[in-house]
């Protein structure tokens, strides 16, 4: 497993942290996981950890959102991948997602979770280095 691919999951709520965890891992991912938008800022000080990050938009009130987490990875890396996680955010996507980012609505299948993370990887947006 130390070849692994690496996913920054960041979630603030232990329920859904542990079914997107476990459909990662069945698909073959390696799962980190944040909190908070602070603890992804934190964890993406080494961003050569992670090849994507499946980011919850609404993180707390007062605090980093999803959006910011996209922004924050995007400044690091313009290709990194990004997929967006939300129950009531989705009209905001088209203005505040990052370009070449998935969305995905809540309640979903945690099947979809695993889908969206693999075409974003196996089709990496434009610009984006090639391989890892």
């Amino acid at each position: 497993m130390e070849n692994s691919i690496v996913i920054l999951v960041v979630e603030d709520e232990p329920m859904i942290q542990s079914v997107v965890q476990e459909a990662l891992e069945e698909g073959g991912f390696k799962v980190e996981v944040a909190a908070s938008g602070e603890q992804a800022q934190q964890l993406l000080e080494d961003p050569q950890r992670f090849r994507a990050v499946l980011t919850d938009v609404n993180l707390g009130r007062d605090r980093l959102d999803g959006w910011d987490v996209g922004r924050i990875v995007r400044e690091i890396d313009p290709g990194f991948p990004v997929v967006y996680m939300t129950g009531d955010s989705a009209a905001e996507w088209a203005s505040r997602g990052v370009p070449n980012s998935l969305l995905i609505t809540k309640p979903f299948a945690p099947s979809q979770v695993v889908a969206a993370i693999t075409q974003l990887l196996n089709n990496p947006a434009p610009g984006a280095p090639q391989g890892a």
